[in-house]
C-alpha cells in the first residue's frame, strides 16, 4: 500500500506533532508500507528531505511568532499536490491547514481516501495572541477544520477520549478511532541508589514556553511553597514566552524565594530521557493539549508526575 503523509514541517525540532509525524511513518515503512511525504523542505541542508517539496509560506504579520514555536508554514502548490496525490493509495492528513485543505479536494477529485490526526485543538493557536479564551473563535475554528479538511476523511485518529467526545459533539461525520500518538520504548535510566537528602529537589517542566503550557502557574506556586528553597526547578524547551518565563523565575530568585536559580535548556529526546531520570517531581501545567507527549515520556522514566486537568 501506497500511503502519502501530508504536514507542513515534517522536520521540526522540538515540536511534538511534527515528531509523531516521523516516528509513525518510520514504522509503517518498518511494517512494509511504501510512505511518502508531502512536506515544505527541511532547511538542515545536510538531512533528509520530503520526496514531494513545497516552498515555505510566510504568514503576514504573524510568521515570527509562528516561528517561534518552532513551526512553519508551506505553500499549497497545486501541481506538486497533485504529483503526489496520484501516486497514493490512501491520503493521511496530519493537520487541518491550508496544504491540507487543497490536498483534500485533490484527492476527492481523484477518489484516493483520506484519512487523518487531530493533533491540536484551536486554542494552541489562539492562546499564542491571548484569544484562547474567546469561545466564538474557537467553536468557528473548529468548525471550518470540520467542514474543510476532516468531514473529507474516512477516518480521524483521535489521540485521547477527551478529543473523540470534543468531536462528537461538533458533529464530525468521519469514523472516529481512539489511538494514542504513542511513545518509543525507552529503558529506564533512574540510578536505584537513594538521592542526598541534602541535595535540592528537581522539579522539571518539559515543554514549548508558550501561553497554553502555562509554566507561569508554577512560578506562582513557588512563593506558596514552604519547600521552596529547597527546590531546583528546571524548565526544558523553547518558545515565545521564553523571555517572560524567564524573567519571572529569575525574580523569584532575586527576592530569594528561590535559593537555586531556574535552569531553562533545549534538550534533544535522549537529553530528555536522562533529565526526566533525575526529576524529583514532573509538572506538566498546560491548560491546552490533546494528548501531552513529553509527560509520557517523562514518566517512563518513573517519576512522579503533577499535571493540570
Amino acid at each position: 500500500m501506497k500511503v502519502l503523509f501530508v504536514v507542513n514541517n515534517f522536520y521540526a525540532s522540538g515540536n511534538g506533532l511534527s515528531a509523531s509525524a516521523r516516528r509513525t511513518v518510520m514504522y509503517l515503512k518498518e511494517a512494509g508500507l511504501d510512505v511518502r511525504v508531502l512536506s515544505g523542505r527541511n532547511h538542515e541542508a545536510a538531512e533528509p528531505q520530503p520526496d514531494y517539496v513545497l516552498s515555505d509560506f510566510r504568514v503576514p504579520v504573524f510568521d515570527s511568532l509562528v516561528q517561534s514555536h518552532g513551526y512553519k508554514f508551506a505553500r499549497a502548490d497545486i501541481s506538486i499536490i497533485k504529483e503526489a496525490v496520484q501516486w497514493a493509495d490512501v491520503v493521511h492528513l496530519e493537520e487541518p491547514f491550508i496544504i491540507q485543505m487543497v490536498t483534500a479536494r485533490i484527492a476527492r477529485h481523484y477518489g484516493i481516501p483520506c484519512t487523518a490526526t487531530y493533533h491540536l485543538h484551536p486554542e494552541n493557536l489562539f492562546c499564542s495572541i491571548n484569544l484562547g479564551g474567546w469561545k466564538s473563535l474557537n467553536y468557528n475554528m473548529l468548525r471550518a477544520w470540520r467542514d474543510l479538511v476532516f468531514n473529507y476523511c474516512t477516518d480521524i485518529q483521535c489521540p485521547t477520549a477527551n478529543v473523540v467526545k470534543r468531536l462528537e459533539k461538533f458533529g464530525f461525520k468521519s469514523r472516529l478511532h481512539l489511538i494514542s500518538n504513542g511513545i518509543i520504548p525507552d529503558t529506564v535510566v533512574r540510578e536505584s541508589v537513594p538521592k542526598d537528602p541534602s541535595e535540592p529537589f528537581l522539579v522539571v517542566c518539559i515543554g514549548r514556553l508558550a501561553v497554553e503550557k502555562d509554566q507561569p502557574t508554577l512560578l506562582e506556586a513557588m512563593r506558596y511553597s514552604k519547600y521552596a528553597h529547597r527546590i531546583q526547578l528546571y524548565f526544558a524547551g523553547r518558545g515565545p514566552e521564553a523571555d517572560n518565563i524567564k524573567q519571572q523565575a529569575h525574580e523569584l530568585f532575586a527576592e530569594g524565594v528561590l535559593q537555586y536559580d531556574p535552569i531553562f535548556k533545549f534538550h534533544d529526546r535522549d537529553g530528555l530521557r536522562h533529565l526526566a531520570a533525575q526529576a524529583d517531581l514532573y509538572i506538566h501545567c498546560a491548560t491546552v493539549e490533546v494528548e501531552g507527549l513529553s509527560a509520557l515520556e517523562a514518566l517512563q522514566q518513573a517519576v512522579v508526575p503533577v499535571i493540570a486537568e
